[in-house]
């Protein structure tokens, strides 16, 4: 079983893979590879190229290849965000009938219209056959990561795009917990759990966002504290302030506007983003040349270091924001942090490591991979979740990013209540239990609670119908417990609701029956308890209960702040003793409670309906499916092409000889014919057509590619055949003279070593002198495979008889006399003596002659 992660960057997508060792015996794990694939996806007239095949091709066909298209994720066309990015993008941005973004292309020589998920999905396929190529076996499990700043909306549409590949993800994993992960499960001198927890903070400049997080780590145990960031500083601002600088100063000295080719533009964002990753490296003047940039004019420029940070001061400046939010959430102070741990390619810039290692006052580490540390946190995380790895136990406490509240309407009046059961960086995944007074079916609606914090356009996450409730058979209302919940992936959601229904027993049930059922059930609250503890807020104004689930995960410990309702019961269960000691009324009937489970109806802000998904299901398979005929279609024109060169060079080399001068001729002018055919008429033809004009070429080239190589293989098969005769003909001859080593031989069995000796040899004198006769054009006599069947053979029948082994000769045994050695002595005996399966040691005749009261004996 292998498992695999990905780490979703808008540059560029890693994928690592964590396999068992071993198929039997050690659970454990190892790591199997990790491939770097472009973020990138150009769309053809025949299939999709992915990766950096595709990124070679973005200036050519600029129009059909889709990049930078993470943050695309859950947003609608109209959002401010989108509108803003589009300016920049080679390809065109349409809405779709839901809202979202759609993306056009020309693709089958068609156009057409692809939703973010899709765009996703087909990366995901690429890095799933990546995957499975090199581990030799399917890939379903993954984990994903995406930024911590995600929201709702954009983590489902993320878990749709992961669904439409058939990939099952374990986790969605924030970027930062990755990263913590994978530098805290090797630490082996973590403080222990009763000890103050080690505080790291981690920090992450990738290609389009800056995120930081502090971690508390204890042994086995990794809690965030707190994250923050900027979804809008990263490498790609920095490569922007370089191009708009070269653009003014090519339109200047050139008189050239790069901003009116999109050609030009995007090979000036490729060599500026090359400068800036030597300008880390090098303080002095570096060039910057781009030959026919536009017009066919070739154009330079230069830079350095200094003239570089003046110009991103303005960057340089945001640097220090997301870290004093992150110290002033957490309550931490520099001086509680023990390291500080960077990561992500934007992070080399010299000027950004100076500002963080300056804020913190102490030397920033480097000992993750900047670029592989969220990856290989999520393959981590995804073998502890799979059950076919062992893996040491971590476990991994994450933090609500964004305050999340629930709104609901009263039933008596048309005012609202409002609790927030999501503080920031509360404990994730955590699930709480909140108790509401109804009659009728009731809606709750979620969002963030500050909406200023977060980078989405939309605070509502959505809108959840509590259905099927009713009043209770006395016309009180009913007790409804709704189950909210922040999973695994970070999502919100209300997982279960159920109504408290109070029955009331039949009259004839005996007490201490109806008693004991209550018991088992839910001790009953009276009503006069119920109206002073559970007081309907549509009425009070009150905050609903709020109880923490006690089936949470053990990475979520309930938070101490709740008032949990099951602290109340011990109460309530002390007024039902009294009323247990107290003796019953004459025909007052018992009443046991029962859990109604409730349907939710959920209209979140993002989901991808059952259909739409279906159909986009159905479509990837079918570009799937595509890609593959493509593919074989391509891979047997090649075929033809690698098959006409390698002959052609060949017929003129060492297979000269092993094709007559006609044949030769003929040959030569049919390999001609087939590559003029290919880059003609053949140039775009159905698979079959390549695979018949091969096969018509191996006709001819495969006899006399064959004839090449038993010319070759034909005399090392002799030369071991001859060996092998003369081997067993020396030891027939020394067994006729009587040689002691093969005396025990019977001369019946030798007779047949010597009758398969004559025989082989004389098989082989006559196909030698055959083949002498053949030219080497002509077909041979007898192929290696033949010679080597005949080895065989003769190996079969003359090896067991000359390797017989000798018989033994028993040695007659030593006898002792009454006070020496037994004569019948076992070899367990002697293996004390260290004389396992020896006879015993003789010195000047006598046994055992180290012996304190050695014994004079006579030896029979």
């Amino acid at each position: 079983m292998a498992t695999a992660a990905v780490l979703g960057g808008p540059a560029a997508h890693w994928v690592e893979s964590f396999q068992k060792a071993r198929e039997e015996g050690s659970g454990s794990g190892t790591w199997r590879g990790r491939w770097r694939r472009r973020s990138v996806i150009s769309f053809g007239s025949k299939n999709r190229t992915i990766g950096v095949a595709a990124k070679n091709q973005q200036i050519t066909h600029a129009n059909n290849t889709v990049s930078n298209f993470k943050r695309f994720h859950g947003r609608a066309f109209n959002d401010p965000f989108i509108q803003k990015e589009k300016e920049n993008l080679s390809y065109d941005l349409v809405p779709l009938k839901n809202g979202g973004v759609g993306i056009k292309v020309m693709y089958m020589g068609e156009e057409h219209l692809f939703s973010v998920e899709q765009i996703t999905a087909m990366l995901l396929t690429k890095l799933k056959e990546t995957a499975e190529n090199s581990l030799k076996k399917p890939v379903t499990d993954c984990v994903i990561s995406v930024p911590s700043f995600f929201t709702d909306a954009e983590r489902r549409s993320v878990l749709d795009a992961a669904q439409i590949v058939g990939l099952n993800c374990l986790r969605l994993m924030n970027d930062m917990t990755a990263v913590a992960l994978n530098y805290g499960i090797y630490k082996q001198d973590l403080p222990s759990l009763d000890e103050k927890p080690r505080i790291v903070v981690f920090v992450d400049m990738g290609h389009s966002a800056f995120q930081v997080s502090a971690c508390a780590f204890n042994k086995g145990k990794l809690k965030v504290l707190g994250t923050a960031f900027d979804p809008f500083l990263g490498g790609k601002n920095f490569d922007e302030k370089l191009v708009e600088y070269f653009c003014a100063e090519f339109k200047t000295k050139y008189k050239l506007d790069a901003k009116s080719k999109i050609r030009a533009l995007l090979r000036l964002y490729q060599e500026c983003e090359k400068l800036k990753k030597l300008m880390s490296s090098n303080s002095t003047d570096l060039p910057l040349n781009i030959e026919c940039f536009m017009n066919d004019k070739d154009v330079s420029g230069k830079m350095n270091r200094s003239q570089f940070e003046e110009l991103c001061a303005e960057l340089l400046q945001k640097i220090e924001v997301p870290l004093y939010s992150l110290m002033a959430q957490t309550h931490l102070k520099v001086e509680d942090v023990s390291a500080v741990e960077i990561v992500g390619g934007a992070t080399r810039i010299p000027a950004v490591k100076e500002r963080i290692a300056k804020f913190f006052g102490k030397d920033i580490s480097t000992t993750l991979n900047a670029d592989e540390a969220v990856a290989r946190g999520c393959a981590l995380q995804c073998a502890i979740l799979s059950p076919a790895f062992k893996v040491r136990e971590f476990s991994v406490t994450d933090a609500v990013p964004f305050p999340i509240s629930l709104v609901w309407n009263h039933d008596s009046e048309d005012t609202e209540g409002v609790h927030e059961v999501f503080s920031r960086n509360h404990a994730a995944p955590f699930s709480k239990v909140l108790t509401f007074l109804r009659r009728g079916p009731f809606e709750l609606e979620a969002f963030y609670s500050d909406p200023q914090g977060v980078p989405y356009p939309e605070a509502k996450i959505g809108r959840f119908v509590v259905q099927n409730v009713s009043a209770q058979k006395d016309g009180e209302k009913s007790r409804v417990k709704v189950k909210v919940r922040v999973n695994t992936h970070g999502i919100f959601t209300i997982s279960t609701a159920s109504m408290v229904e109070k029955v009331p027993t039949e009259e004839n049930e005996m007490s201490s029956e109806a008693d004991m059922e209550c018991l088992n059930q839910r001790p009953p609250e009276n009503t006069d308890t119920d109206k002073n503890v559970q007081q309907d807020n549509s009425e009070a104004g009150t905050q609903p209960q709020v109880q923490t689930d006690a089936q949470q995960t053990s990475q979520s410990p309930p938070s101490p702040e709740l008032t949990s309702e099951e602290n109340k019961i011990p109460d309530a269960d002390k007024a039902n003793e009294k009323k247990v000691d107290q003796p019953p009324e004459a025909k007052k009937p018992k009443i046991k409670v029962v859990n109604v489970e409730l349907p939710i109806e959920a209209n979140l802000v993002w989901q991808l309906g059952k259909d739409l998904l279906n159909m986009y299901i159905e479509t990837e398979g079918k570009m799937i499916m595509q890609d593959k005929l493509e593919k074989e279609r391509n891979d047997a024109k090649n075929a033809v092409e690698e098959y006409v060169y390698e002959f052609r060079d060949k017929l003129c080399g060492p297979y000269e000889k092993f094709i007559c001068e006609q044949d030769h001729q003929n040959f030569l002018r049919l390999l001609t014919e087939t590559e003029d055919w290919l880059y003609e008429e053949g140039e775009d033809q159905a698979k079959q057509a390549y695979v018949d004009k091969l096969e018509e070429l191996m006709k001819i080239g495969t006899p006399v590619k064959v004839r090449f190589q038993e010319a070759e293989e034909r005399p090392k098969m002799f030369e071991e055949l001859g060996q092998r005769l003369q081997h067993y003909a020396k030891i027939a001859a020394d067994f006729r003279n009587k040689d002691e080593k093969y005396n025990h031989i019977d001369e019946s069995e030798m007779k047949k070593v010597e009758k398969s000796v004559n025989e082989v040899m004389e098989w082989m004198n006559n196909v030698m002198n055959a083949q002498a006769k053949k030219s080497l054009d002509q077909d041979p006599v007898v192929r290696a495979q033949e010679i080597k069947i005949k080895i065989k053979e003769l190996n079969n029948t003359c090896e067991p008889v000359v390797t017989q082994p000798k018989p033994k000769i028993e040695s007659p045994k030593l006898e002792r006399t009454p006070n020496g050695p037994n004569i019948d002595k076992k070899e367990e005996d002697l293996e004390d003596k260290n004389n396992f399966g020896a006879e015993p040691p003789h010195q000047n005749g006598e046994c055992y002659p180290n012996e304190k009261n050695s014994v004079n004996m006579d030896l029979d």
